[in-house]
């Protein structure tokens, strides 16, 4: 047996290709979310491993007959939930080349075209986004890893290690709750997270003010102020925090600042939309994620940091057998300095790709069309009395809700129609034709419609609306205990 044989390789590698061809071919006829119950794999596959090689032939069929019916389909043109993981048949070919060269680019002299690769990319994509400079990480947590990890760290060489306890780290009550996570793993107290509380008045944007109070205060407790995270794109609503003013007051304590736009990051390679980051230059660092919106599939994390040495000081590793003379020279950059792990995949080639295949204006009209269609959704939704809009629409996500005046009629509290609109959502992702998720802000339950598949086209847009509305009509009518 050659597990690598030429011949092989090339006739399985079109049966694959075949097999997802069809895939996408069929895939709105898919339940977009998995019907699968809890053990499903467990009852239909065998409990060890095949003592002899299996075709790839019977290895698809049982694909298609057991995973296939487990699989929640992301790229489905009805995929509404969350943040979309859009991809392109540029990024899926890039994904075969990297998996098919399984370079593992750490230094430059592992592979100096995965390392030199990535550094044109990044600065086509700075120039694009108006940054500095940048590198290619895996997901948003290991940016927020890596920069708390180079903010503690630059902070205890001046106030010495055994303050390590009273470092302070700040953000929203909207941030991602990977950020948390982070500030832990880094070895932050808990109790020093700081969340500033938003409010829908401001639009749940972090406030300057209520930062610095905060800030003020936990100095005068003796704690230290170390880091900022700040969000363009928030995961509930897709709100923005203002970048500049957040800095200015940042930079008064010399905190690090990062600014976290995995999601909207991507529009703003848009002119429109560039405004949003105004006041970046600013901040210490910044990361966004191609993965969601750049037609790129996972992972794909971009991370660009003002001082390189504060991060490479903190990450950095010379072992004797990385020792080579490329960098001893100075000349090159190893990449492995600027990340948690040794091993990196050769991610440069699919993102260069995606922008050599689409190029800027194709992903321009990419995310120009994602907006529209959701601009789309919010005029039919503003359109039908029943529903509420509740927060504004900045990029392609909706947020909105049955009006709490028309639950009233049917409901006494707040509570209940947070669980009426619960209720509609679960009716209508039970269908199987559309998937959408929620998010619980100040106490209100709504639903987040999210354009982002590739697929997505006016005519899914439409008959997802249409499929609440049918839903919500029918539930509205529905007798209850309080309306007989």
């Amino acid at each position: 047996m050659n597990p690598l044989d030429p011949v092989e390789f090339r006739r399985n590698g079109h049966m694959v290709i075949d097999f997802l061809a069809d895939y996408y071919q069929n895939i709105q006829n898919y339940p977009v979310k998995s019907q699968a119950k809890p053990g499903f794999l467990l009852e239909s596959l065998p409990d060890c491993a095949p003592l002899h090689p299996e075709s790839i032939e019977t290895i698809i069929n049982d694909v298609q007959r057991d995973i296939i019916p487990g699989i929640t389909h992301w790229q489905s043109p009805n995929f509404f939930a969350y943040f979309a993981s859009s991809g392109s048949t540029a990024s899926f070919l890039g994904e075969m080349l990297i998996n098919g060269f399984n370079v593992v680019g750490f230094n430059w002299e592992s592979s100096p075209a995965a390392t030199e690769l990535e550094m044109i990319v990044m600065e086509w994509l700075l120039k694009l986004l108006q940054l500095p400079n940048c590198v290619l990480h895996g997901t948003t947590c290991e940016a927020f890893i890596c920069t708390l990890h180079a903010a503690r760290e630059s902070i205890l060489d001046h106030i010495g290690r055994e303050n390590a306890r009273k470092l302070a780290v700040y953000c929203s009550d909207q941030t991602h709750f990977s950020f948390q996570k982070s500030a832990k793993i880094v070895g932050i107290n808990p109790k020093n997270i700081r969340q500033v509380s938003t409010s829908r008045s401001s639009n749940f944007k972090l406030s300057p003010r209520l930062l610095d109070e905060m800030i003020k205060k936990d100095i005068e407790s003796g704690l230290v102020p170390v880091y900022l995270c700040v969000t363009v794109g928030t995961t509930s609503m897709a709100m923005v925090d203002p970048v500049g003013p957040l800095s200015d007051v940042s930079s008064a304590y010399n905190m690090w600042v990062h600014v976290d736009a995995a999601y909207a990051g991507t529009a703003c390679i848009c002119p429109e939309f560039r405004h949003f980051l105004n006041g970046v230059e600013g901040a210490s660092s910044f990361s966004f994620n191609a993965h969601k919106w750049m037609l790129t599939n996972q992972s794909c994390c971009c991370l660009w940091v003002k001082d390189k040495s504060a991060l490479t000081k903190s990450l950095s590793t010379n072992s004797e057998y990385l020792k080579n003379q490329a960098t001893e020279s100075g000349q090159v950059v190893d990449y492995k300095d600027w990340q948690i792990v040794l091993s990196r995949r050769f991610q440069a080639l699919k993102l260069w790709m995606v922008l050599r295949s689409y190029g800027a204006n194709g992903l321009r009209e990419v995310i120009r069309k994602h907006v529209n269609l959701a601009k789309d959704f919010q005029m039919l939704v503003s359109a039908d009395k029943r529903f509420e809009i509740i927060v504004p629409r900045y990029f392609s996500m909706v947020c909105f809700r049955v009006s709490p005046e028309v639950i009233g009629q049917c409901y006494d509290t707040e509570h209940e129609a947070n669980e009426f609109n619960q209720k509609l959502l679960q009716s209508v992702n039970a269908t199987g034709c559309v998937y959408m998720t929620h998010s619980i802000v100040g106490g209100v339950y709504f639903i987040r419609f999210v354009v982002g598949a590739t697929l997505t086209e006016d005519r899914h847009v439409i008959m997802a609306w249409k499929l609440i509305c049918d839903q919500a009509t029918s539930m509205l009518c529905t007798p209850t205990p309080k309306c007989i």
